[in-house]
């Protein structure tokens, strides 16, 4: 097998890197010679003190490792690949009580009683509401538009839906929503220099959220109301959650479901502007398969990590026990053993197998159905009443190791 061909010290969570473009070509490189591949780094700089991880990068191997916890565990380092150099290890070690970060068995306790929230029953009842959501969100983005008709589509359409689904579910209400935004943007947005968020100023953000959370539990366990919050915390001993991981359980939707959400719909904008053939043929056609289409597209989450629970083999390397696994859903999602021509936006792809939303197991997407639902919906609403949408500007993408992001996409209603 041929060495890979990347320049010295190339490193995929260098928060430079997803700051200008997703690093394809070099994903491209690996996958093909050497698709688990040792990335050295220098100690702590991302929060944790060894000398690098493993880059996962084909689809088969991210889903093996994402399908056995038991030797990969989340728990360990997390499953965040980069930290802010400066973080301590307590702060690191705090964020094992997000659901994301748990193994089995406790993870499997407290999904099971999340996932309450997102049945069929439970999506298929927000969708009217919704719908209707979608299309006051796009009327409104159309009667703001300034001079020269020109609107930031991410803060006027693409971040609205998500807060607003995530405080329909969960009981936040609706003029709390943006209190919402703030905080998690504040929380993510460590390596981005534009918003001179410090980690202390993230750590402030997740604890506001923590405190307005598990004061909502309190409330509903004093006076309980028909949402899904008091049925999560009516009653510890009955299985639910105490009001601590409940805040946990919304510090997790504030990123996982309002992130990653307005990320998907954002670059979905993005690939269709830029792509008038399947613009013309969603406004025609509205194919169902177009949601997938755009999360593979888009793959919001760049990558996650997981750390090897005893010595094992993965594509002809030793793993050792301790070694950090960085599993790259974005090679993944762009590999050619799965996908046919992985680097066309084909809004009709079908079967589409992508790991947009995991690579499966017990971290699989929590809200998946309610994510598409929202993507599906506010594209129905943007092609409905800005049919004639058109870009006005570069998109401006967020400084990450981790999120594939974009903070502003300036776009015309026609």
């Amino acid at each position: 097998m041929p060495c890979p061909a990347l320049p010295d010290g190339f490193d995929f969570t260098d928060p430079d890197l997803l700051h200008h473009r997703v690093p394809l070509p070099e994903l491209a490189e690996l996958r093909q010679a050497e698709p688990v591949h040792w990335i050295p780094q220098r100690p702590g700089i991302a929060g944790f003190q060894d000398e690098g991880y493993w880059a996962v990068t084909r689809h088969a191997d991210v889903k093996y490792v994402s399908t056995h916890p038991e030797l990969f565990s989340s728990y360990l380092n997390t499953a965040i690949i980069r930290f802010n150099e400066h973080i301590p290890r307590d702060a690191v070690d705090a964020q094992r009580l997000i659901l994301l970060n748990m193994d089995p068995p406790e993870h499997t306790r407290v999904r099971q009683i999340v996932q309450r929230g997102f049945t069929p029953r439970a999506i298929r009842a927000l969708e009217e509401n919704l719908r209707a959501r979608a299309g006051r969100i796009v009327e409104t983005a159309l009667a703001g538009v300034g001079p020269g008709g020109s609107f930031d589509f991410v803060t006027q359409v693409a971040c609205e839906l998500p807060l607003q689904a995530i405080a329909e579910l969960i009981g936040v209400p609706q003029e709390d929503r943006t209190k919402i935004f703030d905080w998690s943007n504040k929380m993510i947005a460590y390596d981005d220099p534009e918003y001179a968020i410090t980690a202390e100023v993230g750590q402030e953000s997740a604890t506001e959220i923590l405190a307005y959370a598990m004061n909502m539990a309190a409330d509903r366990k004093q006076c309980p109301a028909k949402d899904i919050v008091s049925t999560l915390v009516a009653a510890e001993d009955e299985g639910n959650l105490t009001s601590d991981e409940f805040g946990f359980f919304v510090l997790m939707l504030a990123v996982a479901g309002n992130e990653t959400t307005r990320n998907a719909i954002t670059h979905g904008m993005h690939a269709f502007l830029t792509h008038p053939d399947q613009w013309d043929l969603y406004k025609r056609e509205r194919p169902a398969t177009a949601a997938e289409e755009i999360v593979r597209w888009a793959t919001p989450v760049f990558s996650f990590q997981r750390t090897a629970t005893q010595d094992t083999e993965l594509g002809d390397k030793l793993i050792k026990k301790g070694d950090r696994v960085g599993i790259f859903y974005s090679s993944a999602n762009n590999d050619p053993a799965v996908f046919d021509a992985p680097e066309v936006f084909d809004i009709t792809r079908d079967p589409n197998p992508h790991l947009g939303f995991g690579g499966g197991g017990p971290h699989f997407c929590l809200g998946k159905s309610l994510a598409t639902l929202e993507i599906d919906l506010i594209f129905n609403a943007v092609a409905d009443a800005m049919p004639d949408l058109r870009l006005t500007g570069d998109p401006r993408r967020l400084r990450s190791a981790w999120i594939n992001g974009v903070k502003e996409l300036q776009v015309s209603a026609g």
